[in-house]
């Protein structure tokens, strides 16, 4: 059964749209991630400013050996992206005020 990984970020108002962008411009970095099964970025549509990303894990060990992978370490810092290896960038500020990361697994499926 899946592991269920959700990272409820708070956005600004104003910077959503740029979070957007962002995961969008890494969509495809996780293929070949060993036990990920997929991810969804969930705008908020109620006036909310927590924007979730679900993740599907194969196992609780599968998410954090990358949770602990250098893969994570740059996509995660500061400005970072995945694909950037140019030392020399100039790097962007964070988009998110703060997260939180809930774990959950699938009780019952429809």
């Amino acid at each position: 059964m899946s592991v269920i990984k959700i990272n409820a970020i708070t956005v600004p108002e104003e910077s959503g749209e740029e979070l957007g962008h962002r995961f969008a411009a890494r969509h495809g970095s996780m293929e070949g991630t060993p036990g990920f099964e997929g991810f969804e970025l969930l705008q908020p549509t109620d006036g909310r400013h927590v924007w979730l990303v679900v993740t599907r894990w194969a196992s609780e060990e599968d998410f954090e050996n990358w949770r602990s992978s250098a893969h994570f370490r740059r996509s995660h810092a500061q400005g970072g992206d995945a694909d950037s290896s140019d030392e020399g960038e100039q790097a962007r500020p964070a988009v998110g005020m703060s997260s939180e990361l809930w774990t959950y697994q699938i009780s019952v499926t429809g």
